[in-house]
């Protein structure tokens, strides 16, 4: 199956567009309706709250998983989530292919609003990738809001960034629960602190339960706060 891209539209005029890529073993449309039944603690939904933005939900192909030994959608192959930098050897080909492809979508939302009117997000392998894709585009995008995720290649990164300003201009807001079972809050807070020694602005947010998903509605509304904070500024 090839990468594809399903979009919800917005109810009003068009102002923001947040690129949100789902995790190892999903797809986009999946995510949607899992991630559009989530509730901030006024009973409101995403699309309630956020009229005016387009939701890119973009499914990467399945591939070869060498671990499971079967064909399933992730954005690059891994020997183990929990243990993320074992194997960077397989990572790197699936990595660099799902990058491209998230940077061209965010090439094409910049041709109808201002690239800081565009935020990327993800959730699991989908931060893994977002987050990676957002250091290397060199470019200020609106903001970035990663969920139970990890940085691939941290001890590379950590050591060898040299990031162009307007990236270390983008506002970060990463959550992660503290009884998630398949990514380990440790490698959330890695992220967090490898991202601030790089020097970019990141609000981490650690939630006692909520598993491996967003906690609600608490970390719902810690990311409804930080979308219109970035919406009123852009």
């Amino acid at each position: 199956m090839a990468d594809s891209i399903h979009a919800i539209a917005p109810s009003v005029k068009h102002t923001h567009t947040i690129v949100f890529l789902h995790g190892r073993g999903g797809t986009g449309p999946e995510f949607e309706s899992e991630l559009f039944e989530s509730q901030d603690s006024g009973d409101r939904f995403f699309t309630d709250i956020f009229p005016g933005v387009k939701w890119v939900f973009p499914s990467t192909a399945t591939s070869y998983a060498e671990t499971e030994q079967e064909d399933m959608h992730q954005w690059f192959d891994m020997a183990s989530v929990q243990r993320p930098n074992e194997r960077p050897e397989i990572q790197k080909p699936g990595l660099s292919k799902s990058v491209h492809y998230l940077l061209s979508i965010v090439e094409m939302e910049a041709r109808t609003v201002p690239l800081n009117h565009i935020v990327l997000a993800g959730i699991s392998q989908g931060c893994a990738t977002a987050i990676f894709a957002l250091l290397c585009c060199g470019v200020q995008l609106g903001g970035f809001v990663g969920l139970s995720g990890w940085l691939p290649f941290l001890g590379q990164l950590r050591a060898g960034a040299h990031l162009q300003y307007g990236v270390l201009e983008t506002p970060i807001l990463l959550q992660h629960c503290r009884d998630d079972s398949v990514v380990p809050v440790e490698n959330g807070m890695a992220l967090a602190d490898a991202l601030r020694d790089m020097g970019l602005p990141v609000e981490a947010m650690y939630f006692d339960d909520g598993g491996h998903w967003l906690n609600e509605p608490a970390g719902m509304d810690g990311i409804v706060r930080f979308l219109t904070g970035i919406m009123s500024r852009a």
